[in-house]
């Protein structure tokens, strides 16, 4: 049996507002655009997760909320505030208490990109995989017994908004 985790860094936010919190960001609407591109490119490569656990930000539940727009069926989601700019271990933690075979993770940097350098044993040859910039999506497959071990992971794929969208202001 094969476990899968499906990472994504959330889109890009904005700064426009000075007075909101971190916490509160918004999308930019380059932002909105990558998300729903990320949303599509999931739903047609049959990336589906039985369960999504998400950053209780701002930005990734908008994030999040653009991704689920492009799918016709609505899956389980938990917001989770330990998720907010948690580390690669937080991150681990927080999926260790699942039992889902297929777990979709919406996060921050550095903790997200960490973690799925961390989870798999060879890097893909992306250029950006190291980097992890905004929209960032990394689906990691996994032995069933070897899902929770550091650099156990096959990355099956990897994308980044740019390589749908053909933006070069994408970062």
């Amino acid at each position: 049996m094969t476990l899968r985790l499906i990472l994504t860094r959330h889109a890009k936010s904005g700064w426009d507002d000075p007075d909101l919190e971190d916490f509160d960001r918004p999308l930019t609407e380059r932002g909105r655009r990558s998300a729903t591109a990320i949303g599509r490119w999931l739903w047609e490569k049959g990336y589906r997760p039985d369960l999504i656990l998400c950053s209780a930000a701002e930005r990734t539940r908008a994030t999040l909320d653009l991704i689920l727009a492009e799918w016709p069926e609505r899956l389980e989601v938990s917001y989770r505030q330990a998720l907010y700019h948690a580390s690669a271990r937080g991150i681990h933690d927080v999926m260790a208490g699942t039992d889902a075979q297929t777990v979709m993770v919406v996060g921050h940097n550095p903790g997200i990109g960490t973690l799925a350098c961390c989870m798999v044993a060879k890097r893909p040859d992306h250029p950006d995989f190291g980097r992890y910039p905004t929209g960032a999506t990394a689906i990691l497959d996994f032995d069933a017994e070897d899902w929770r071990s550091i650099k156990a992971g096959t990355c099956a794929d990897f994308i980044v908004p740019r390589d749908l969208l053909n933006d070069a202001e994408n970062d």
